[in-house]
């Protein structure tokens, strides 16, 4: 993914529309709104976010390295370096580790997570991408982009211990905290299933007649449901045990991240074409989507602070963008030098 910006950045219009198409656009007293625009020096190239919220800390994944945002005070409190074209982060909070996927350089990077240092680096696939802890197991899955497969790493020892073939191109990942991984595979249209503790694929659930590559993904553990955003402009959930399609629900362009609030029962994907779609949960037999608004174009991955319900995305003004063309499709836009930003979405 790497900010794979597969998209076109909208006109002002279209994003009208899309804030029409909620319902809600002129609700006096939206539930979410855009309340902070921190701009941060260095480059302007990211993917995943991850939240601490145990040291109210933000994980930002900058391409040589990863900052560590204190979400209080709006300072960088330390960097990880070496990452190259760092794409995701995750914790092992348990055991005072974090990991972060280096999709150049083909290795895992494992830091302390108080002191923010290096400990070790590990060999993996190819392009790894994202990242997912299994606290079941105390494994970590590295999702391997350009091999088709993810590679396990004992959090315990720092040693790999295997590499489960998955048949696609993964993209995002997440645990159910029950000895369950799922991942979607976004060539495919499917999502697949991996038994963490015996490391091997147990299902593919396929997505096809609702789902045109899937990218983000979020899961209700408590429901066994899971929510995959496409690029076909939907989200699809899912049940999580039997794979079966439960239902649809039109998002923003370019989603490339969804999450799942259990508190507040709502699900969002941070849509690229500058938008956040909201989701309520709280009637598993009735999906709804309540709000749209507005953030920025390029806004297209996020992380939630569960105890204060914040959603932190990351983005970049932006230059114009190139025709699309028969080999690239879905081009990347021009990113302006030293814009990088993380846009704070909050309840009023």
């Amino acid at each position: 993914m790497f900010i794979h910006f597969r998209y076109i950045i909208l006109a002002a219009f279209t994003l009208s529309l899309a804030l029409l198409g909620s319902g809600l656009a002129g609700t006096t007293n939206p539930d979410y709104a855009l309340v902070d625009t921190l701009h941060l020096p260095g480059p302007t190239r990211w993917d995943y976010l991850t939240f601490d919220s145990k040291e109210h800390r933000l994980f930002i994944t900058r391409g040589e390295r990863v900052d560590v945002l204190d979400v209080k005070t709006k300072i960088i409190v330390g960097s990880i370096p070496n990452t190259s074209g760092a794409h995701g982060v995750t914790l092992a909070s348990e055991l005072g580790k974090g990991f972060i996927s280096n999709g150049k350089a083909n290795t895992v990077t494992i830091f302390d997570l108080t002191t923010l240092k290096s400990l070790t680096t590990v060999q993996v696939g190819t392009k790894p991408d994202a990242i997912a802890y299994d606290a079941v197991t105390q494994r970590v899955f590295a999702a391997n982009a350009g091999g088709g497969d993810m590679t396990v790493i004992n959090a315990k020892d720092d040693t790999v211990i295997a590499t489960v073939k998955l048949d696609g191109q993964p993209e995002f990942a997440v645990v159910d905290g029950k000895g369950r991984l799922y991942v979607n595979l976004e060539d495919k249209a499917q999502l697949a299933v991996v038994d963490t503790k015996k490391l091997k694929v147990i299902a593919h659930y396929d997505l096809a007649q609702s789902c045109e590559s899937p990218s983000g993904l979020a899961i209700d553990t408590s429901l066994d449901h899971l929510f995959a955003v496409c690029r076909s402009k939907v989200m699809v959930v899912i049940d999580a045990v039997t794979g079966k399609i439960k239902d649809t629900l039109p998002i923003g362009a370019s989603s490339d991240g969804a999450i799942f609030d259990p508190e507040s029962k709502r699900v969002f994907s941070s849509n690229g074409e500058g938008t956040l779609t909201i989701v309520d949960a709280s009637n598993p037999d009735h999906y709804q989507v309540v709000q749209t608004i507005a953030t920025m174009p390029t806004a297209r991955t996020m992380a939630l602070d569960p105890l204060t319900h914040q959603l932190y995305l990351a983005a970049a003004e932006t230059d114009g963008v190139d025709q699309p063309t028969a080999k690239h499709p879905h081009p990347r836009p021009h990113i302006r030098p030293e814009t990088f930003m993380i846009l704070t979405v909050g309840q009023k």
